[in-house]
Parts: structure tokens; C-alpha cells; sequence
């Protein structure tokens, strides 16, 4: 495991720990939280136009950051407790993406 994945692991385990959160975080409110999360994503977007949404100002990108964040945490959370490494996952999904959708037979913009 590299450095900053270990780092992250203990940080996201230590916060839990010190809050007696981890009787919450089952998998299927882990599941149910990191939906929420991904709302306030898509929230950040709402209003904008595309022009906009392409160019936040910098306060909207911190508070996307913020979003994306506790997005990834609860994936990660799920992730880990079925033993999935996300990394391997998108690696493995994307060579199966890279099959399903081929390049040479998709659709240039």
C-alpha cells in the first residue's frame, strides 16, 4: 500500500474510531450517505450554465473538492468493507470499457 493510501485508510479509520461511528456505517447506510454526497455534487451544477459549470470560481471548486471528497470516503468505506481496492476496480472496469465500447467503432465529436 502506498504512503498516501495508508494515510488516508488511517485518517478516514482514526475519525470514525474517535466518534463511535463505526456501528453507522454498515454497508447499506454507507451506501445510502455517499448518495447524498454525490447530490450535493450535482448541486454545486444545478443552476449553471455549461459555460459556467466549466469555469467555477475558486470558491465553487473548494467546495466541489469538499463534495468529491466525502463522496470518495464512502465509497472507499463500501469498497473496503467487501475487501475492493477502488483503484483495481476502475482499472479493471475500464479494460472492460475499453472492450465494450472500442474505440475505432465509436462516435467522434
Amino acid at each position: 500500500m502506498t504512503g498516501r493510501r495508508a494515510e488516508l485508510d488511517e485518517a478516514i479509520a482514526r475519525f470514525a474510531r474517535e466518534r463511535g461511528w463505526g456501528k453507522y456505517h454498515g454497508p447499506k447506510n454507507l451506501a445510502m450517505a455517499m448518495v447524498k454526497e454525490a447530490a450535493e455534487v450535482v448541486e454545486i451544477f444545478q443552476w449553471l450554465t455549461p459555460a459556467q459549470a466549466k469555469a467555477l470560481t475558486p470558491a465553487q471548486r473548494a467546495h466541489l473538492a469538499d463534495e468529491l471528497a466525502d463522496t470518495f470516503i464512502y465509497l472507499k468505506k463500501i469498497g473496503d468493507h467487501f475487501g475492493i481496492d477502488l483503484m483495481d476496480a476502475a482499472l479493471a472496469k475500464m479494460k472492460k470499457n475499453a472492450l465494450k465500447y472500442p474505440a475505432a467503432r465509436s462516435a467522434r465529436l
